[in-house]
């Protein structure tokens, strides 16, 4: 195998892994609510995903090493298949909960294989000396590429498939569990298993407890870390409180599940672009207005939905789409400088862990947010549960004030993050 070889397989499945997950999003929210859950059920479903997937990552990190990355890779997307299967048929509460359980365990295992995968055959072709970056970064792009073909076409596939052959919105996980299934084979058949250290399952197991109590000790102990950890948290409760909330509202703007799906589509596409966006403009908004002023941005976008809740028609879908773009350069913003920092907190032996802690702050204010947001918008409306999440996130924007200098191990300061480089 070559390395232009490699880095085809790598981009290719790095597509295949978040194309499932894109084509799901648009409908995901709209496919339960219209088979009889409410926003608090729907919540509830969600949270256990994230649960799942926050439970699961330090362990199934490990078991890549111990099994293999094709077959962990392999694993996770039957995994996919079997969750968006089960997706697309559930009519109940508890199967769509056991369908996030599998989704969940799918999303836990992909994290991270394909990546060690690519490095460790290019290491194999080119030597440890060989340049990761430009690879890494492709793989980057491609998963934000597959979000974004996802979502699109996910949204507009249910006003394309007749009701009379299958529940319209049905049909976006049944294609998704198609692309996971592709993946399984382009997996088991393209990706052959590099030369890599095997790690005995006894000694991953036994390291885990110690990695994540290592991290919270770290996160903990830091001035800087624990404001960015925060933070993290308070960027969980704004991504679910759109992420919960908006494909209703879009729904009842468009006027059927099915037009809305396809509103929330364009919506999230233009989320997406708008986050690159924000990524370019971080370095200038950093100097011009310090650190605070993405958190802002999105706190004000977040209250612009709240505020404009109200509006019926085309004037509704524009506002909604114009604050959800807006809240995206925000996040962006506001994540690229609290991943700067972050790193020029910590010693490079201190930094995965450190990004691990962060994920899994990251995932608990999803938790929080999805067991409350969910239960106030279905009793005080979707206005009110906003107005919530809006000032979760303004009073974040007071983790960046007078900001402590970074106090890491490491003395010399770490290398600055940057952006898509992987």
């Amino acid at each position: 195998m070559t390395a232009r070889s490699a880095l085809r397989r790598y981009m290719l499945v790095s597509f295949l892994t978040w194309l499932p997950l894109g084509l799901m999003a648009a409908t995901m929210v709209l496919l339960m609510t219209a088979r009889g859950l409410g926003l608090a059920e729907v919540g509830l479903s969600v949270t256990v995903f994230s649960v799942v997937t926050a439970t699961l990552e330090l362990p199934t990190g490990g078991l890549a090493d111990v099994l293999g990355r094709r077959v962990v890779l392999a694993v996770s997307a039957a995994f996919t298949v079997a969750a968006l299967v089960l997706l697309a048929v559930s009519t109940t509460f508890w199967m769509f909960l056991i369908s996030g359980v599998l989704k969940g365990v799918a999303r836990a295992l992909s994290s991270g294989p394909a990546t060690s995968w690519y490095v460790d055959t290019l290491h194999g072709i080119e030597g440890r000396d060989a340049d990761l970056k430009p690879g890494l970064a492709r793989g980057g792009a491609m998963e934000s590429v597959a979000l974004c073909v996802g979502v699109l076409a996910g949204g507009g596939l249910p006003l394309l498939v007749p009701a009379q052959v299958i529940f319209p919105l049905a049909a976006p996980p049944l294609v998704g569990a198609t692309a996971a299934a592709v993946l399984l084979v382009v997996v088991v058949f393209a990706m052959p298993e590099p030369a890599h250290a095997r790690r005995s399952l006894a000694g991953v197991l036994r390291e885990v407890p110690a990695t994540v109590g290592a991290g919270l000790r770290l996160a903990a102990g830091a001035p800087v870390l624990r404001r960015m950890t925060a933070a993290a948290a308070a960027s969980g409760v704004v991504l679910i409180s759109i992420e919960l909330l908006t494909p209703g509202r879009l729904a009842e703007l468009a006027g059927t599940a099915e037009r809305g799906s396809l509103a929330y589509a364009v919506v999230s596409a233009l989320g997406f672009a708008s986050s690159a966006a924000g990524s370019a403009l971080a370095p200038r908004v950093a100097r011009l207005a310090g650190g605070s002023a993405g958190t802002v941005l999105a706190a004000l976008s977040v209250g612009a939905l709240a505020a404009t809740a109200g509006l019926r028609g085309p004037a509704g879908l524009v506002s909604a789409g114009l604050a959800y773009m807006t809240l995206f350069v925000g996040l962006s913003v506001a994540g690229l400088l609290c991943l700067e920092m972050t790193h020029n907190a910590v010693s490079a032996a201190e930094r995965t862990t450190v990004t691990s802690t962060s994920s899994l702050s990251l995932q608990a204010g999803g938790v929080v947010a999805n067991l409350t947001l969910g239960a106030l918008a279905g009793q005080a409306g979707v206005a009110v549960a906003w107005i919530g999440a809006a000032l979760v996130v303004l009073a974040s924007a007071l983790l960046f004030v007078r900001m402590p200098a970074p106090t890491g191990s490491s003395r010399s300061p770490a290398p600055r993050a940057r952006s898509h480089s992987g």
